[in-house]
């Protein structure tokens, strides 16, 4: 048997791809509302979260490598000149574009994003503008995919978080939660952990 994923650039795709499916899961079946609302000190939101890594898809997998994103009119797009006045842009969501538009907005960054590491290939060098001077920051394809694989791998996470506290939704996918189901005691298990950490000296 073949493995599909032996392929580094496969490998690495598939990956990728996972956390992006993740991060837009926690956003199904949700209000506007609850979908845009601030729920740390920091005001991270689930709209915020994909905004934002759907903009780092486009610059390091677009502009680092001289190709820039095609729809700069889009309300979900923030340009690099932005940050310049506002330094959170792509952490939230204007009122006036929808939730769903963001969704659609991601697939598109999906489309342009792996058809630029398709294209290119792994060796391919490029260099992120904001990190400085071209000549002193040159980076390929390779090292960009397992940067930014991280970087959504980590927000599908907090997002995973975030969703929880709205109406108790967990897991990884909607067909492999990876999490206790049925009647498990989640009251009892919190309890348990509870009682665990009130050995300790608060």
């Amino acid at each position: 048997m073949t493995d599909r994923l032996a392929d580094p650039t496969s490998a690495l795709k598939h990956y990728l791809q996972r956390s992006r499916e993740a991060l837009l899961w926690k956003l199904e079946g949700l209000s506007e509302r609850d979908a845009r609302l601030p729920r740390t000190p920091t005001g991270l939101t689930l709209t915020g979260i994909v905004k934002h890594c759907a903009n780092v898809e486009i610059g390091y997998f677009g502009i680092t490598f001289g190709r820039p994103w095609p729809e700069p009119e889009d309300g979900c797009y923030v340009p690099l000149e932005a940050y310049d006045d506002d330094p959170q842009a792509d952490w939230y969501l204007p009122a006036e574009v929808s939730t769903a538009d963001l969704v659609a907005f991601y697939r598109r960054v999906w489309t342009f994003a792996d058809r630029n590491i398709d294209e290119l290939g792994l060796d391919a060098v490029g260099a992120p503008p904001w990190w400085g001077a071209p000549e002193d920051n040159q980076v390929t394809m390779h090292h960009m995919l397992v940067r930014v694989h991280d970087d959504t791998a980590r927000h599908a996470g907090h997002a995973d978080l975030l969703r929880e506290t709205i109406d108790g939704a967990a897991g990884l996918n909607p067909t492999n939660p990876n999490v206790p189901g049925g009647d498990f005691d989640w009251a009892g298990y919190r309890e348990k952990l509870t009682r665990i950490a009130d050995v300790f000296p608060g």
